[in-house]
């Protein structure tokens, strides 16, 4: 006999699929105008290939169909796409960051960029939104796109999720961290769920420092717990996001600043999160995991702006104000006094 779960989910999963059948049959001309038009450039699309998804809208589907779509946007060897030259081509409409417009078409930036690498979930809060309003003139900004899914629906809905943010700030002078490296943990002896709703489902961060002629080179890297993998071509990876800078001790600002997606495999992930930066340099067996690129800066970088993008990027990751702040978030702190508390 089912349980009460079990038939309120499948309620919930049979009323999704309606909407999407309804959003469909409601759109056959908007599909079908946009079928000729891809039929046009020898792309030959069936109903299949469209869908509707609740937190993006309709969108198209196919294997590099964006440059298809639009051949002249140039994608670098690292995969990414230069932001201001995007602009040239495509609008931006607030508030719907991480939307560029154009006539017909809608390009989305990577699935990667969404809450829990998971392709139709919204945007993990608030990277996107800072990257979009950034105004820094001094700095090249690249991003990387979905490149297999293009909205149609130009001026449909948006979809919105509230959520609480907190950030961090640095102030000590860079000049003065020492070079080495940093593992930190959350807080030993929490319960699993605790490290689920209070750390974002992260199991370390890893952070080094390391100069070498008078450029200061910043690594971070964000490990989550066992329960957070994506699929990809058939197999199974464990997602860590990544950031590298470089601050030039001369002229006091960042110069490059860019942020990844590493994938290991479950062996990877396993000896890579319990180690640290100089893993590879210390054991025989090396680890060498797939990145994906997500964006890019060149230029002058404030250290404020750069702090920023960390804390958004890497979000809701308590860790990341500990290493900054020296202390978690105070209403991290206060919920998890409770809890050691109660378990004394």
């Amino acid at each position: 006999m089912e349980n009460e779960f079990t038939v309120l989910y499948n309620s919930f999963m049979q009323k999704r699929a309606d909407e999407e059948k309804k959003i469909i049959s409601e759109n056959l001309d908007l599909i079908n105008s946009i079928k000729r038009h891809c039929s046009s450039l020898d792309l030959n699309l069936t109903e299949e290939n469209f869908k509707y998804i609740e937190t993006i809208g309709l969108v198209a589907c196919y294997p590099n169909i964006t440059q298809i779509l639009f051949p002249n946007i140039s994608i670098d060897k690292e995969g990414l796409t230069d932001f201001n030259i995007l602009l040239q081509q495509f609008k931006k409409r607030p508030p719907k960051e991480g939307n560029l417009y154009s006539e017909n078409f809608v390009i989305l930036i990577h699935p990667y960029f969404r809450r829990g690498f998971h392709e139709n979930s919204n945007f993990e809060p608030r990277f996107v939104e800072v990257f979009w309003s950034d105004r820094q003139l001094k700095v090249k900004k690249y991003i990387a796109l979905d490149k297999n899914r293009i909205r149609i629906d130009v001026n449909g809905p948006t979809y919105f999720e509230k959520d609480t943010w907190y950030g961090a700030e640095f102030n000590k002078d860079i000049d003065k961290i020492e070079d080495g490296v940093v593992h930190l943990r959350p807080t030993l002896g929490l319960k699993e769920s605790y490290i689920t709703i209070f750390f974002n489902d992260v199991y370390s961060l890893d952070i080094k420092w390391e100069t070498k002629n008078r450029i200061k080179t910043f690594q971070s890297e964000e490990f989550k717990t066992e329960r957070i993998k994506i699929e990809k071509d058939g197999e199974f990876y464990y997602p860590a996001r990544y950031v590298h800078a470089e601050y030039d001790l001369d002229k006091k600002f960042f110069r490059h600043f860019d942020g990844a997606v590493h994938l290991y495999t479950y062996k990877e992930y396993i000896n890579r999160r319990v180690s640290d930066f100089n893993y590879n340099s210390k054991k025989g067996y090396k680890i060498k995991s797939h990145s994906e690129k997500l964006f890019k800066f060149n230029g002058e970088i404030e250290t404020k702006v750069f702090i920023n993008y960390i804390s958004h990027f890497m979000s809701g990751n308590p860790l990341v104000h500990e290493y900054f702040e020296g202390k978690y978030p105070d209403h991290i702190s206060e919920i998890l006094e409770v809890i050691l508390n109660k378990a004394k």
